[in-house]
């Protein structure tokens, strides 16, 4: 028998705000509705509204403090970046952040990471965007020896650290690092270092299919089982009715899809947002698909 896949949400406040009843409701009306995990976005500034700039006036909570104040409010509700910037902070604090979230919230938490799109954000924090890519490879191996370890001593390209470590540190001695992302270079990143891919460019057909082969061929190359590396994909409830959502669902199943996260606000590529934009909009979006695809999970 295959394994359940999880069905998470993505928030939705860009369009309603970030009111903490809001945000509270929301989360705890997901979580009695049967879903297993909440996640957040993330962008810590944003630009002059120019063509092609999609941030400049939507609203962004950080993640590790939205996912904080969720995981005092929730009980069983799973949590994930979709997807953090990490090469835009400093790897020793998003480690530090990630732990300290991993703990407070009883392994609840995914740590889904992205390289980012936007150079306005990281000139704002001194960061360099050219070399965004590379230096993500070496925070990846940088955190993961944090989390294991009291003490490290790590010398690397971009990164020193003599004997220093974090505390607390995750019960398990490691948090699940998901990459987004879909550029050339992402797949063999998770193949050598990830515990799963959240990509959202693939429609239910044979791309999919097509590029799930490739990351399962070049994971077990890299000497480590397909079968650990989850896919989180997303599907988008404006377009579609029931039976639509049944015969996508079936489908990333037998795939071999892990996580399922449903968007009512993305529109982008073969995504469809709905069309209202109040809580009450979006939560009766998101009743009406797990009522109707629950039984396939």
């Amino acid at each position: 028998m295959s394994k359940r896949m999880e069905l998470g949400a993505l928030v939705p406040f860009t369009d309603t705000g970030g009111d903490p009843s809001l945000v509270r409701d929301f989360a705890q009306t997901i979580e009695a509705v049967g879903y297993d995990f909440l996640e957040a976005p993330d962008h810590v500034l944003g630009g002059k509204p120019t063509p092609g700039q999609t941030i400049a006036d939507e609203m962004f909570h950080d993640p590790f403090v939205l996912l904080g104040y969720l995981s005092g409010v929730t009980t069983t509700l799973g949590f994930s970046t979709g997807v953090l910037i990490l090469p835009q902070r400093q790897t020793a604090l998003v480690a530090k952040q990630a732990a300290c979230l991993d703990v407070l919230s009883g392994g609840r938490f995914r740590l889904g990471i992205g390289v980012g799109w936007n150079p306005v954000e990281f000139v704002g924090l001194n960061e360099d965007f050219h070399n965004r890519g590379r230096r993500s490879e070496e925070q990846v191996q940088v955190m993961r020896a944090l989390w294991a370890e009291p003490h490290i001593t790590f010398k690397g390209r971009y990164h020193t650290i003599d004997d220093a470590g974090i505390n607390p540190r995750p019960a398990s001695g490691s948090v699940p690092i998901w990459f987004g992302g879909h550029h050339e270079h992402t797949l063999p990143r998770i193949a050598k270092w990830g515990d799963g891919w959240m990509p959202n460019a693939y429609p239910p057909d044979q791309t999919a299919l097509d590029i799930f082969g490739q990351l399962r061929r070049m994971t077990e190359e890299a000497g480590r089982d397909p079968a650990s590396v989850g896919i989180e994909v997303w599907t988008s409830l404006g377009d579609g009715k029931e039976a639509d959502w049944r015969e996508e669902t079936a489908f990333w199943k037998q795939a071999g899809v892990s996580h399922i996260c449903v968007t009512t606000t993305f529109g982008r590529r073969h995504h469809k947002r709905i069309a209202g934009k109040t809580l009450a909009d979006h939560l009766a979006a998101l009743k009406r698909y797990h009522a109707a695809i629950a039984d396939l999970l």
